[in-house]
């Protein structure tokens, strides 16, 4: 079949170049933008069943003019004294004053009791920030302006304000986004052009992937934006960044799996043409192999309660199945018209290099691969170890510059309130069936969830115009979005309220710290689901590659151990070296997308080499020696490429960032190096022949002579 494909693709390359040209410009000038299907509505990231989504329906049913985000201005005395009298009327002339101004998408300018902390320090002014989607950047323009005019208000009279929230912190850490993005983008580029330069000398190699992505990018937003469209999909701003990586790691991997098989076959004397019909031939399978892992590992994110995930999977399938069909068929129509000027102008290809480092270490791996297996397990086993210590971390605040407008008012503020005051936890009494609810009703609540566990202070209750609702808002003594907060939440303040309610009522808990918990809960419920049927899925797509039963057992395990080897090893750098209260709760899906599904590729493209080489009649030792020297250089540059590029993200100002930045690396590079070169080459010498039980993948199929008769220069 890839032979065919091959030959099909060589013979007619000008037309197969001429159909992507006019098939990308039609579906670019066709399809809609990515951002007609792009939301940031925070109700579909959470289904409907969980409280905090249910709460969040009936704040805004009840309370219709509740604002879309708050700006919390902070302000205090210059000298750290306590506010006066005189100091409290002028912070309510502030609020008057700011009011006045009618600055565009702000509301409210609440202030008086009980915004005075009980210690005197501070006095806050509750803003409104209104706009459609919590994301418009009419909110940053809000908060800019706001504080622009502060400053004159409050000139010569002892006081300071600073303006906190996530509107403000965005705003203060948005340049620091910007520029690590920036500077990730930029690296990226370096990174491919600078590693394949090294590897083929060539600057023409090098732009290929550089190119070659960026068509498939255009292309692939276009079909997705086509197929959010046609069934009602929406995805998340975060998708084109995703894309972006996503498509230069399989993109990178798949045309690296090209040229270094193309330049093997020149170098056995192979002209151009049969070069590359030989290496579709041969590598065609492996591509097509990996990348159906890959959609398999995506299209699995379906099962995702949470709403992101869901939306994200179809959208990277569609990514990796594009880059497939480019992999088959535009580069090698490209790679087979430029023939030996692919290289140019390095003369070292025409030379098989002797004594290279990727030759010792499969000679090492034939000659002890006990000792190899060995070595590699236990060192991913160790690093495993420290996930059983993983906690997560909810807290993005903590992860930016702490010498910020916003970071510092938020430090006064939690200083003179209780340490949820910057996101209060939102508790609703409702009848449910519209009968209105008494104030003796209202008042015998909101005294009794004042005192629940965890509570430090209670706001004074709020009626809603429909009479069947009241709300109160509880200051929680732990900070909102840390691992105390949310565990309070779930296991003991929900209960609390609960029972608080009045017989014939309902109450429900929601708010930041709530949204929180039910994350924590439906991510802990989407990985226990998503990893066994990913890896089942897998291990189904190994077995049809390998045609054997055995050897996808230990592959799957592998990418496993090495999934849990990565959370570990970032525990132990974070958690432990740098005493991080935990990890980015989104870590674990992040290491799913990047490390479980994309480091799958490595170990296809390792495995089929060493089935290649044992079908050529080598034993299983010399074949792992062979297979390791032969694809060892292919995944380590994949490997490096893509590790390279998340590595940079540590030199990032941004906990949360760097965390990121090393998991993906790390990982990248165990997937690479450890697991690929060393632990499943050694573990499948050591198991020999029956790694391919029940078939006979190592033994040389009935097709060989027509390979062999291939594989002559033609």
């Amino acid at each position: 079949m890839f032979e065919r494909l091959g030959r099909f693709v060589v013979r007619r390359a000008w037309w197969v170049i001429a159909g992507w040209v006019v098939a990308a410009a039609a579906i670019i000038a066709t399809t809609p933008s990515l951002s007609d299907i792009t939301s940031a509505d925070q109700e579909s990231f959470l289904p409907r069943s969980y409280e905090s989504v249910q709460a969040t329906e009936i704040g805004q049913k009840a309370f219709p003019q509740q604002a879309t985000a708050t700006a919390i201005i902070v302000v205090k005395r210059a000298d750290g004294q306590k506010l006066t009298p005189a100091d409290e009327a002028k912070v309510g002339q502030l609020a008057q004053s700011l009011k006045a101004k009618n600055i565009p998408h702000t509301s409210g300018y609440l202030t008086g009791p009980p915004a005075v902390a009980p210690d005197k320090s501070v006095q806050i002014i509750n803003v409104g920030l209104d706009a459609p989607t919590p994301d418009d950047p009419a909110l940053l323009d809000a908060v800019r302006d706001l504080r622009a005019d502060i400053g004159p208000e409050l000139a010569n009279s002892g006081l300071t304000a600073g303006v906190a929230g996530d509107v403000a912190s965005f705003v203060d850490n948005e340049d620091t986004f910007n520029s690590a993005f920036a500077v990730v983008g930029i690296a990226t580029i370096i990174l491919i052009i600078g590693l394949i330069l090294i590897i083929f000398r060539s600057p023409i190699a090098a732009l290929l992937p550089v190119v070659v992505v960026g068509v498939v990018l255009s292309i692939t937003t276009g079909l997705v934006a086509a197929a959010g469209k046609a069934f009602d999909l929406s995805v998340s701003q975060d998708l084109q960044t995703i894309l972006l990586i996503v498509l230069f790691g399989i993109g990178t991997d798949y045309i690296l799996f090209l040229l270094f098989r193309y330049r093997e076959r020149l170098r056995a004397g192979d002209d151009k043409r049969t070069a590359m019909v030989v290496s579709v031939q041969r590598v065609g399978e492996v591509i097509t192999s990996a990348a159906g892992a890959v959609i398999v590992a995506f299209l699995v994110l379906l099962l995702a309660s949470l709403g992101f995930f869901g939306s994200l999977g179809p959208a990277l399938a569609i990514a990796v199945a594009v880059m497939l069909v480019t992999s088959l068929t535009l580069i090698p129509a490209v790679v087979s018209l430029l023939g030996r000027y692919v290289f140019w102008p390095s003369k070292a290809w025409q030379r098989t290099p002797k004594a290279t480092l990727s030759h010792r270490l499969g000679s090492a791996v034939g000659r002890r691969p006990a000792l190899v297996a060995a070595a590699s397990g236990v060192l991913l086993v160790a690093l495993a170890a420290g996930a059983l210590f993983y906690k997560a971390d909810y807290d993005f605040s903590a992860g930016f510059p702490q010498d910020t407008e916003s970071a510092k008012a938020a430090q006064d503020l939690q200083r003179g309130f209780a340490a949820g005051a910057l996101a209060p936890t939102e508790v609703y009494l409702t009848t449910g069936n519209g009968s209105p609810l008494t104030d003796q009703q209202v008042s015998d609540f909101a005294a009794a969830v004042a005192k629940a566990p965890g509570v430090g202070q209670a706001q004074p209750p709020e009626r809603s115009t429909d009479p069947s609702v009241a709300r109160v808002n509880l200051l929680l003594n732990e900070n909102p979005v840390s691992n105390e907060a949310i565990k309070l939440v779930r296991e003991d303040l929900r209960g609390a309220v609960h029972a608080a309610a009045p017989p014939g009522t309902r109450a429900l808990v929601g708010g930041t710290t709530a949204i929180f918990a039910d994350i924590n809960s439906a991510n802990n419920r989407d990985l226990s689901v998503i990893l066994p049927v990913a890896a089942g899925l897998i291990a189904l797509i190994l077995a049809l590659l390998l045609r054997s039963l055995v050897a996808p057992i230990y592959l799957v395990i592998a990418v496993l151990l090495n999934f849990a080897a990565t959370l570990g090893a970032t525990v132990y750098l974070f958690q432990g070296l740098q005493g991080e209260p935990g990890v980015t709760f989104q870590l674990p899906i992040i290491l799913y997308l990047f490390v479980v599904a994309i480091g799958t590729d490595y170990n296809i493209l390792m495995i089929a080499r060493l089935r290649e080489e044992a079908r050529e009649g080598n034993e299983p030792r010399k074949a792992a020696a062979i297979g390791v020297e032969h694809a060892g250089p292919t995944v380590a540059a994949a490997g490096l490429i893509l590790a390279g590029t998340f590595a940079v993200l540590i030199l990032a100002p941004i906990s949360f960032l760097q965390q990121m930045g090393f998991a993906v690396a790390i990982g990248i590079v165990l997937s690479a190096f450890v697991m690929s070169m060393f632990f499943v080459p050694a573990l499948t010498a050591l198991i020999g022949h029956k790694a391919w039980w029940p078939g006979h993948g190592d033994e040389r199929p009935t097709i060989g002579r027509h390979a062999r008769a291939a594989d002559q220069p033609g």
